[in-house]
C-alpha cells in the first residue's frame, strides 16, 4: 500500500471553512477505486494543526486522486486558509498485509 501524510496548519480563523472543504474532498476520495483509507486527524494540543492520512492500493492510486475534481478543487480552496505550506511525506506501508 501506498500511504500520504499531510501535515496542515490551519489560520485559526478559517477552521470551520477548512474542515468543511476537506471533508467534500474526503467523501470524494473515499468513493475513489484504489483509495483504501482518508482520514483527518486534528492534534490535540494544537486545534489548527491537522493530519490528513490517505492510502492507496499503489502510487498509481494517489496520483490519480491528484487529477481528481474533488481534489483540484480543496486544492484551490484551502490554500489560502493555511497558516504556512502543506508538507507531505510519502511512505511504503509494512504491516499489516494485507490490508482488510
Amino acid at each position: 500500500m501506498y500511504v500520504v501524510i499531510v501535515d496542515v496548519n490551519v489560520k485559526p480563523d478559517a477552521i470551520a471553512a477548512f474542515l468543511e472543504a476537506t471533508r467534500a474532498n474526503a467523501l470524494g476520495t473515499r468513493q475513489e477505486p484504489q483509495n483504501v483509507r482518508f482520514d483527518v486527524l486534528r492534534r490535540g494540543d494544537d486545534q489548527n494543526c491537522f493530519v490528513i492520512y490517505e492510502v492507496y492500493q499503489g502510487e498509481g492510486g494517489f496520483s490519480a486522486h491528484q487529477q481528481t475534481a474533488h481534489y483540484l478543487k480543496w486544492r484551490e480552496t484551502v490554500a489560502p486558509m493555511m497558516a504556512e505550506p502543506r508538507a507531505a511525506q510519502k511512505y511504503e506501508s509494512i504491516f499489516p498485509e494485507p490490508w482488510q
